[in-house]
């Protein structure tokens, strides 16, 4: 935990310090689940490295994505539930090999009438949470879907930091709720317009979005 004491500056000092104290650093793989639809959520969880995609899933097992939590990132949702133990509307799920700090809810909880800073960093979440769920919803609302895709494709490219994508249409359909042929074609065009170039392994290169 030391060494991620720089992703909760703006935290008071005690905090901090009730922060290493209660909570538990967790390792974890590509591809984990973390939170799945209607389960209790009994943990706040903060990202100290990699990557967390929240989504949510339908029943025919299609995939809505909403955002990722970044290092210094808390899941917003866990972050005002009681002891009742409130149920998950979102799946979340590991993007690459990520360690978190697990966060007992009783905690929080109590950190909401303590800390001026915790009050602040759960508004702050929620915030920037409620932006990137309108820009979702913008892009659902008013742009074509070769428009979202390269929404979608500029989006990740930022998030992880990289021109280069490891995704299959099949995934990327599956968050755009369509059909992998109609992401196959459109994606075929972005490389022939010179905006992306595709490998045979899969990988995106994002050249002009």
């Amino acid at each position: 935990m030391e060494n991620y004491q720089h992703l909760f500056r703006a935290l008071e000092e005690p905090l901090r310090e009730e922060l290493q104290e209660k909570g538990r650093v967790m390792q974890f793989g590509p591809g984990e689940c973390l939170l799945q639809t209607g389960q209790a959520i009994r943990n706040t969880i903060f990202v100290l490295d990699g990557l967390v995609k929240l989504y949510r899933e339908e029943e025919e097992g299609r995939e809505f994505f909403m955002y990722y939590l970044e290092p210094g990132d808390s899941c917003a949702l866990s972050m005002i539930c009681d002891r009742t133990h409130y149920s998950s509307a979102v799946m979340a799920k590991t993007v690459t090999d990520t360690t978190l700090l697990i966060v007992p809810i009783s905690e929080t909880e109590s950190w909401m009438r303590k800390y001026r800073s915790w009050n602040a960093f759960v508004v702050g979440t929620y915030r920037r949470r409620y932006e990137e769920l309108l820009e979702t919803i913008d892009s659902i609302a008013f742009k074509n879907l070769d428009e979202r895709l390269e929404f979608y494709l500029r989006r990740h490219s930022s998030t992880l930091g990289t021109r280069i994508l490891k995704l299959t249409n099949t995934e990327i359909a599956q968050e755009l709720s369509t059909s992998r042929e109609v992401i196959s074609r459109l994606m075929k065009k972005l490389a022939e317009s010179g905006k992306v170039r595709l490998s045979r392994s899969g990988v995106i290169e994002i050249l002009s979005l």
